[in-house]
């Protein structure tokens, strides 16, 4: 028997929302949501980079303590997305992708290059029709 999904657009934050109208809700909840997918990419790249530094670097063994924990994290942000796992999953690579951008700029001290900015913009205009389409 299917599924039925639970969109996060279709969920109220509280009852005290601090707005009125559906257009404002729903840009609130978009942002939320948004938030959350940034969140959970930092989390996940800090998981990632700790032991890479480790390993890449002679950084401290201790750096594998945080980054497990940091994986962990990343994982439990993923299940509170509203939806099915693999649209989570595709939706949640777009903003990974911007996340990156911005740890290689202000982690890395790359300056993103114009090829990077496009890449970007694409991949967030694939992960907002991804993960705010209309669910019927």
């Amino acid at each position: 028997m299917p599924t039925r999904e639970v969109s996060v657009l279709k969920k109220p934050i509280g009852s005290r929302a601090p707005f009125r109208g559906k257009t404002t809700a729903r840009f609130y909840l978009s942002m939320k949501t948004f938030l959350l997918y940034a969140v959970t990419a930092i989390a996940e790249i800090v998981g990632c980079y700790l032991p890479w530094r480790w390993l890449k670097e002679g950084g401290s063994i201790w750096l594998l303590v945080p980054g497990a924990l940091s994986l962990a994290l990343f994982a439990w942000l993923l299940t509170l997305h509203g939806t099915a796992a693999g649209r989570v999953y595709a939706a949640y690579g777009g903003v990974y992708v911007a996340v990156a951008i911005v740890w290689l700029w202000g982690v890395d001290k790359v300056r993103p290059t114009l090829w990077d900015a496009a890449g970007v913009v694409f991949t967030l205009a694939g992960m907002a029709i991804i993960a705010f389409q209309p669910r019927v």
